[in-house]
């Protein structure tokens, strides 16, 4: 009764302040931070010191992605809220991210060293398009990057990189059948990329067409087993095919990989446990997804339901 949309809203007042997201990442290491918009197009990068911290200004109330790049140890990832309940009086959002290898995916510094052949005769103008893309982005001018991007691509048809962010800017503005089309591009330009077929599996899930999204997500799961939004759209998947156990197993693992992750496995969880009558276990799973958060636009109504399931 909470799965709302895999889109997190978030309230007006909300989106009129402004915060800033500082974190130190343990043990300390010198690298890349950057920060993705879980719902909306955005994006930004800044460096890591060597004493681990990294900081970022003049973000808007919302779910982010925090990508993690060390050399020598790939990407990790998780998501960070950032909102009032969050924030201390300064609308300061602090996070510690205790990183272990595990948490890497060594292939990301790999492909930052190895460029597809397709990809090698970008030419630059092209390039140039895509950088200017990022910075639109990071102003929240969507419309601008989409320009930048499909000119990235009418000078460059193999460029899978810009067709998957073209796809994901789709998605996040809601015209699913184009994200579907710009992702499906990106992996015929190159079939061995992974993130558009993550993102691939998340826009059949959200457009019913279950079939494939099976195949897609399950690929993408085995793919990168430690992957969280995998983990999550295969759970989500299975749920909506009416596969419960196999729901449980794979949401459990997205929450287990990343329990803030911003496809909000717990409320797919507790949608099975209502459904089978666990009550005290669906209160359970929704008590620890307002945990991580608290400026959820149903919150209070779902702090009721816990209440209510208390009862019974």
């Amino acid at each position: 009764m909470f799965r709302y949309s895999l889109f997190l809203v978030i309230a007006a007042s909300a989106w009129a302040q402004v915060y800033e997201l500082t974190g130190v990442i343990t043990p300390a290491t010198r690298g890349s931070a950057s920060l993705y918009g879980a719902t909306e197009p955005f994006t930004a990068s800044t460096l890591i010191d060597d004493q681990g911290r990294f900081s970022f200004r003049k973000l808007a109330a919302a779910s982010y992605t925090l990508a993690i790049f060390v050399p020598g140890r790939g990407e990790a990832r998780q998501t960070v809220e950032v909102g009032p309940s969050l924030a201390d009086s300064r609308r300061r959002v602090q996070v510690s991210v205790a990183l272990k290898d595990s948490d890497f995916d060594p292939t990301a510094d790999r492909r930052r060293h190895a460029v597809p052949a397709r990809e090698l005769a970008i030419p630059e103008r092209a390039l140039r398009d895509y950088g200017e893309a990022q910075r639109d982005l990071e102003k929240r001018d969507a419309a601008a990057a989409e320009k930048h991007l499909e000119h990235a691509v009418e000078l460059a048809p193999q460029f899978a990189g810009a067709w998957n962010t073209l796809g994901t800017i789709a998605y996040q503005s809601r015209r699913f059948p184009a994200a579907e089309q710009r992702f499906r591009e990106a992996l015929r330009q190159d079939p061995s990329a992974y993130e558009p077929l993550v993102n691939l599996g998340g826009v059949l899930v959200t457009m019913h067409k279950f079939d494939e999204a099976l195949e897609v997500n399950a690929l993408a799961a085995l793919t990168r087993p430690n992957d969280a939004l995998a983990a999550s759209q295969l759970g989500m998947t299975y749920f909506e095919l009416g596969q419960f156990d196999s729901a449980i197993k794979h949401l459990e693992r997205a929450r287990q990989i990343d329990p803030a992750h911003f496809s909000h496995p717990q409320l797919f969880l507790a949608e099975i446990r209502l459904r089978r009558g666990e009550k005290q276990a669906a209160a359970e799973v929704l008590e620890n997804f307002l945990g991580y958060h608290p400026d959820y636009p149903y919150a209070a109504k779902m702090r009721e339901k816990i209440t209510e399931l208390g009862r019974n």
